[in-house]
Formats: structure tokens, C-alpha cells, sequence
């Protein structure tokens, strides 16, 4: 590979042809900062369009609208307790209105352009390759074409057809691995296979490792949940916790700001009852799109953790099912439920919809009150999982009342506490040690990095303060393409 200044050199022109300028994390966290021409342009771009001013779009504050918008507050939904049949008041952010419908393309934009900005991948050369189990990669081929650099897709053959659709669409290099949401070590040995077989035109860009995943939500994630707490709360209201599916861990880099602020909070961590990881030290296939499994990120701050709880993916599929049918709908506003809130609920997609269910079974285990407030993602929307909406359809038949009825009482009103497990240090670290068998055994990794995660206290906070100097050199990036 050439040196880092030629490959930089490389990346500007690039950026100069393509009229690519590249937002801070800065500008992400509080868009208000996005220079008047560009916040101009967007009033002539679409959502998703394949334009590169749509990178200032990776923000939580998107006017939710299709075409045109401009930026305003935080998009969130708050579930009521008619709904969710606990006390504690129930936020989750809604990601449906970033491009691509999916918060992803935030968890895929620093580990790119943290890379571009210092000269460690030419666009000119060489391909970025996304492993993903789900919207990471779509996330992922999203940015790299705003940001003109050539793209990979590895996924599981499983997943929703959508995904493999809108890949194809950007002109991305797909390959389908065998199995489903389950299957991430065979998302590695592909992964593996064409790095080997083309070590000069690969970078491997892996969620469940690339630090630039998590810092993105400790800045704008984090940040965003604070700014609707301080807006929406009642005077003695407490911020109670934070409840998320692992995933890659990415989003759970967001807990990491949040204990800076409200030390007493709870984290909890959600994965899949069939396959119980770090429950269980188990493993098993499933259903919940985008949460991956069968192994713990390297990203992932265990320490951090209070708790883990298992989601059982029939729950998740049937509250689906419940907020997305007439019959469902119709029952959920018999029961009390605010008609706008009900038509709106497609909004929640698969994981967001165990995202909704792991603090549910938070609140009824802590035994939190009306004055405590939890926080959660809804990743994407139901835009997603038409064809899985329709699988349902053709394998349980028709919806009706008394389906919705069953639903909200046994999976909602009728969650309990189940398959939660509060976390202890012991436990924490057991968690933490199956990492090994991952990053050391099969990635590369070693045992003294896997300490330092554990025992050095400055660890953490160094990697989450990487994004100040990656701001810095995003601004000289900038002001050597001489676009603004």
C-alpha cells in the first residue's frame, strides 16, 4: 500500500470530484452546527437519495419527513403503561428516520471516515468490507457510496430479502453466508477467505470491533437520550436505565456516557432466549433480525453491564404482529391506547420490538415506579420486514381479536422476570472471559489486550475520547478538499 499522504492526497481528490464534505461528530450530535449552504441543499434531497450532503443526515434530529427536511429535535416514542402494563415510563429513540431507515449508518460512519481522514484506505483502491448479521451492512454500503469508496456485504443467506434487495440496488459486492441471524462465525471465515484472497483490496470494517461503531453512539446516542430526559421529565422523575439487545454492542457505547451522568443507572443488555449467550454461556438460532449472538463483541464494555435478559423471539414476533395488523390495532385502542400512538407503532421493527420487551422486563424486576424513566432504540422500522410480516401471515393465518387479545395479555401485560439475571462481578467477568474463545482463539487478538479491557480503568474512557481527535482531523480533511 502506498504511503498514508499519497493515499490522503488520493481521498481528497476523490472528495473534490465527488463534492464530498464529511460532518464531525460534532455536527452529528447537534446538527444546529451544519453550515447554512449545506442545511440548504438538504431542502433539495430526499431521505434516502444516494447524495452525499445525506451524511449530515446521520443524526437523531431529522425532521421526520421523506424529502426536503431539516433538522429539529430528538425522534423518539414514548409507550405507555396502557400498553406495556408497567409503571415506568418508557422512551425508546426511533432510528426510522435516518437514510436507509436505520440508525446503522451512524454505527458504520466512524470506523469508515475516522480511516479516510488519516490516509488508511484509498478510495481509489481498495473496497470496504462490512460483516454484518443485518443492517450494519447496509448501514455501511449506504456511506461508503455517499463517501465514493467501493463496498462489501457479508451476511447470513437467512436474512429478510429487503436487505439483499437494497444491496443490490447500491451496486455492492455481495456475499450470503450460510445459516441466519445466528450464524456470526461463518460471517467471520468468509469474511476471512476474502481478505486472504485479496489482502491489498480488502479493509474488514467489523462491527463487533471497530471502536468508531460505539464512540458514535456514546456521542449522539447517548447525548440524544439526555436531551429528551431534560425535556420531557417531571420534577422527581430519576433516569432509571438503559435497556438494549447486545447487537455488536455498538448502541450499548451510549451506556458508557450515561454512567457518566446518572451513575445509579441500570444497564441491561437483551439477547435471544434460543440462543443465551451471556445468559447461559449457551448458543442457539433465532429469529430477532439484527441483534447477533454467539459471542460477545470486543467493543462491548462488560463492566458496565448490570444486568443481561433473555428475549424469547416468539414474544417478539407476535407483538409484531400485534402493532402492525388491523385486528391488533383495533384491540390496543379498545384497551385504552392512544389511537396516534397505535398508528404509529410501526415504527418499532423486529429488534426494536425486544429492545421494547427487555425494559419491560427491567422495570417489572427492579420494580420501578411511575417516576423512573427508561431508555431504549428502536433500531428501524417495520419498513424492513414487510416479507417477515407476510411469513407470519402465511404460517398462523389470518389476525384477529382474539390473537391480539392473547398477545398484549401474555407477552406485554404478562412479562415477567424470567430469564433476567443481575450481574454481580463474578458474573460480569465470566461474561467478559468469553471473549477469549472469539478475539484470541479465532481473531487475532491478545490475552494483554483482553486484560487491559478488564483491568485498566483508563481503557474505556480513552477509546470514547477518540472522537475530539477524530473531529480535528475531519475538520483539516475538510478544509483541504477546499469544498467549504
Amino acid at each position: 500500500m502506498e504511503n498514508s499522504e499519497q493515499v490522503l492526497q488520493n481521498t481528497i481528490q476523490r472528495c473534490r470530484e465527488r463534492d464530498i464534505i464529511i460532518p464531525t461528530y460534532g455536527e452529528m450530535a447537534n446538527p444546529s452546527r451544519v453550515p447554512g449552504g449545506i442545511q440548504a441543499d438538504l431542502e433539495g434531497i430526499g431521505l434516502w437519495d444516494l447524495n452525499p450532503r445525506n451524511l449530515f443526515r446521520i443524526t437523531w434530529k431529522n425532521e421526520p419527513v421523506p424529502f426536503g427536511g431539516g433538522f429539529a429535535g430528538v425522534n423518539f416514542i414514548e409507550l405507555p403503561s396502557e400498553l406495556t402494563g408497567v409503571a415506568a415510563r418508557i422512551w425508546m429513540l426511533t432510528g426510522k428516520f435516518f437514510p436507509t431507515g436505520a440508525h446503522k449508518v451512524g454505527a458504520t460512519f466512524g470506523p469508515l471516515v475516522e480511516k479516510l481522514v488519516r490516509g488508511a484506505f484509498d478510495p481509489t483502491t481498495q473496497k470496504a468490507l462490512w460483516p454484518s448479521t443485518g443492517n450494519y451492512c447496509r448501514g455501511g454500503a449506504y456511506d461508503a457510496y455517499l463517501l465514493a469508496c467501493p463496498s462489501i456485504a457479508v451476511l447470513p443467506e437467512g436474512m429478510s430479502r429487503e436487505r439483499f434487495d437494497w444491496l443490490e440496488k447500491v451496486g455492492s459486492e455481495v456475499h450470503a453466508t450460510p445459516g441466519s441471524e445466528s450464524n456470526v462465525k461463518e460471517v467471520y471465515d468468509k469474511t476471512r477467505e476474502l481478505k486472504s484472497a485479496r489482502p491489498d483490496e480488502i479493509v474488514v470494517l467489523n462491527q463487533f470491533e471497530e471502536f468508531g461503531n460505539a464512540v458514535w453512539h456514546y456521542v449522539c446516542t447517548g447525548r440524544a437520550m439526555v436531551e429528551v430526559y431534560d425535556q420531557e421529565r417531571h420534577e422527581g422523575d430519576r433516569f432509571a436505565g438503559v435497556c438494549l439487545t447486545q447487537g455488536s454492542a455498538g448502541t450499548l457505547g451510549c451506556a458508557d456516557y450515561l454512567r457518566e451522568r446518572y451513575p445509579r443507572l441500570k444497564v441491561v443488555a437483551g439477547e435471544a432466549l434460543q440462543c443465551p449467550t451471556l445468559l447461559l454461556t449457551g448458543y442457539g438460532s433465532h429469529r430477532i433480525e439484527g441483534i447477533g449472538d454467539k459471542h460477545v463483541p470486543w467493543i462491548h464494555n462488560i463492566r458496565n453491564m448490570d444486568a443481561v435478559v433473555g428475549i424469547d423471539d416468539e414474544a417478539t414476533l407476535a407483538l409484531m404482529r400485534l402493532f402492525n395488523e388491523p385486528a391488533g390495532r383495533d384491540y390496543l385502542m379498545s384497551r385504552g391506547v392512544d389511537p396516534e400512538l397505535v398508528s404509529g407503532l410501526d415504527v418499532l421493527g423486529i429488534s426494536s420490538v425486544a429492545n421494547l420487551l427487555a425494559c419491560v422486563k427491567t422495570a417489572r424486576y427492579f420494580e420501578l415506579g411511575k417516576r423512573d424513566l427508561l431508555f431504549s432504540v428502536a433500531t428501524d422500522s417495520m419498513e424492513l420486514y414487510g416479507s417477515r410480516l407476510d411469513e407470519q401471515r402465511q404460517r398462523h393465518g389470518a389476525y384477529a381479536e382474539r390473537d391480539a387479545a392473547v398477545h398484549h395479555e401474555r407477552y406485554l401485560l404478562g412479562a415477567g422476570v424470567d430469564h433476567l439475571l443481575e450481574l454481580g462481578y463474578w458474573e460480569r467477568k465470566r461474561i467478559h472471559n468469553l471473549k477469549y474463545f472469539t478475539w484470541i482463539e479465532q481473531q487475532g487478538k491478545s490475552v494483554e489486550q483482553l486484560d487491559a479491557q478488564w483491568y485498566d480503568d483508563g481503557y474505556w474512557t480513552a477509546k470514547y475520547s477518540e472522537h475530539e481527535k477524530w473531529d480535528e482531523r475531519i475538520r483539516e480533511f475538510n478544509e483541504r478538499t477546499g469544498l467549504l
